[in-house]
């Protein structure tokens, strides 16, 4: 009698069973690993453009105009540029010399919903996050990990 070596049926449902398991708890961890790399992105440009900032007002003594400043004839500044984030400069409640920073998510990069603010004094806030997925917004501190860690 001749005997037969091969994979049964039932032993190739196991290893797809298996792997279905596998995938549907590694591909969610993937997802957010992706998106906290991409949080960095906005979060290293806020704190180095609020550097930027203040070595402007030391000069100057006004912010730039990007971000309320008033007086006439200082040199330009220019907002940092990313594929996952626009940034904006808003004046605070005094002309020139306050300031929020605002880094706000791209929806088409993945990143759509999140919105982290700094200010002259170095006030860190994440103002908006994604409806789904479970995040959640925190004042004094960006939020990189789910629900709401810093």
């Amino acid at each position: 009698m001749q005997r037969q070596s091969g994979v049964t049926l039932i032993e190739l449902l196991i290893v797809v069973a298996i792997g279905g398991i596998l995938a549907s708890i590694a591909l969610p961890a993937y997802r957010d690993y992706v998106i906290r790399g991409k949080l960095t992105d906005s979060q290293a440009s806020l704190s180095a453009t609020r550097t930027r900032l203040e070595q402007y007002y030391q000069d100057n003594r006004s912010y730039p105009a990007a971000c309320g400043g008033t007086a006439t004839g200082l040199p330009t500044f220019t907002m940092p540029t990313s594929q996952y984030f626009t940034y904006a400069c808003a004046a605070g409640t005094t002309a020139g010399q306050n300031y929020t920073l605002t880094a706000t998510g791209v929806s088409t990069q993945g990143t759509g919903g999140f919105v982290f603010t700094i200010d002259e004094q170095g006030t860190r806030s994440t103002t908006g996050v994604p409806s789904t997925g479970g995040w959640s917004t925190r004042t004094g501190c960006w939020v990189t990990k789910k629900p709401n860690n810093c």
